[in-house]
């Protein structure tokens, strides 16, 4: 059953929100500056995988509750500031030695931001109208999930502080299970997937903005045929990436879709990291320190999760727009062709970089194609 809403926009004070998001997640990517053996270490590399989706995770629950119940008034932005104050200490806290200090004052943040987000479900719950009582179900489950999540946050500080144990990642792994469980209740209230994919393609634009930071570092040092080749390269490559993505947003979705919005949430985690993914692997490329397989295969990994999630937002494209299985297997082959020449080509630096960007807008002219013969301009 969807309770059907009046369309709402996106407002001013959800994108300054947006961008503490990717202040935070640039702040997680401090955990990966320190190579050690050729690579980064999977100590630290593993504490960036788990503290980028913690944010993300905090921000999928943030729009989900904006984007269903929020009404831009003065609740809403109390709220929404206090989690933004509490944002900076999760950032401020996120170290490579992660002393108790900062994992005191990270999770005793993250608890209280969940805290904060269930209160908003909590209060809304209580001044539901009687004449919905899916939504209450609704209120309740998220009520519910949110404040387990946030006891489990809580309860990892005292449980570190005697056995030196990390339990907060429970924590995350917690939430993710639920949302995954939620389908049947989310599918209760319905949300805005207009607005919903504004937000999500927001927050991909501003990912793209840390991208294009990173690269600016291509253009240092002195003028020579070396750089311009490089930082053209660099600069190609997160062109391309984007414009494949505006393709899906802007000629392929289906706004109007009635959609629970989980599936495209969980689709958008995945992009949005694999983006930080391919940021980190752009910056590696040039370190010498940093031994040439694990790059290559790091930089491929990321690009890879990029395009195969980009595509699995097919399945919230019109029926006229829908990529068949002949498309999909023929973007497959030229993933594979570009695996095989990354990987071969690994100690060719000059090389190495070119193949990223014939990949990237091959893969686009095969998206743009596909656009034109379904004359979605």
């Amino acid at each position: 059953m969807f309770d059907r809403k009046e369309e709402k926009k996106v407002e001013y004070l959800e994108l300054i929100y947006d961008l503490i998001f990717v202040y935070l997640i640039g702040r997680n990517g401090s955990l990966v500056q320190h190579i050690e053996g050729g690579f980064i270490n999977w100590t630290l590399f593993v504490t960036y995988v788990l503290c980028t989706l913690i944010a993300i995770q905090i921000w999928s629950y943030s729009t989900f509750y904006i984007n269903r119940f929020g009404k831009n008034g003065l609740r809403d932005h109390i709220f929404i500031f206090v989690n933004m104050y509490l944002l900076y200490f999760m950032a401020e806290s996120t170290r490579t030695d992660w002393q108790s200090s900062y994992y005191y004052r990270y999770n005793i943040a993250w608890g209280l931001i969940l805290v904060n987000i269930a209160l908003q479900y909590f209060i809304t719950y209580k001044k539901n109208s009687a004449a919905a009582p899916w939504e209450n179900a609704h209120l309740i489950w998220n009520f519910r999930n949110l404040a387990i999540q946030a006891a489990i946050v809580f309860v990892s500080i005292p449980v570190y502080s005697f056995t030196g144990l990390p339990l907060g990642p429970a924590a995350m792994v917690f939430g993710l299970i639920m949302t995954m469980c939620s389908g049947r209740v989310s599918s209760l209230v319905a949300v805005d997937f207009s607005h919903l994919a504004e937000r999500a393609m927001l927050y991909v634009v501003f990912t793209f903005g840390e991208m294009i930071i990173v690269i600016a570092g291509y253009f240092s040092g002195p003028f020579s045929l070396n750089l311009v080749y490089f930082s053209l390269f660099a600069f190609l490559i997160a062109a391309g990436l984007f414009l494949s993505y505006e393709i899906f947003y802007d000629h392929l979705i289906d706004k109007e879709m009635q959609t629970n919005g989980a599936g495209y949430m969980a689709i958008h985690i995945f992009i949005i990291f694999a983006l930080n993914s391919i940021t980190m692997g752009l910056e590696f490329m040039p370190e010498h320190e940093i031994h040439s397989l694990p790059k290559t295969l790091y930089l491929t990994g990321a690009m890879l999760m990029f395009y195969v999630f980009l595509f699995l937002l097919g399945r919230y494209t019109g029926k006229q727009t829908r990529p068949p299985f002949s498309f999909l297997i023929r973007v497959g082959l030229i993933g594979v062709s570009f695996i095989v020449l990354m990987i071969l080509l690994r100690d060719i630096m000059y090389v190495n970089i070119a193949v990223m960007a014939v990949y990237v807008y091959i893969v686009y002219a095969v998206l743009l194609d596909f656009r034109k013969k379904h004359k979605k301009l």
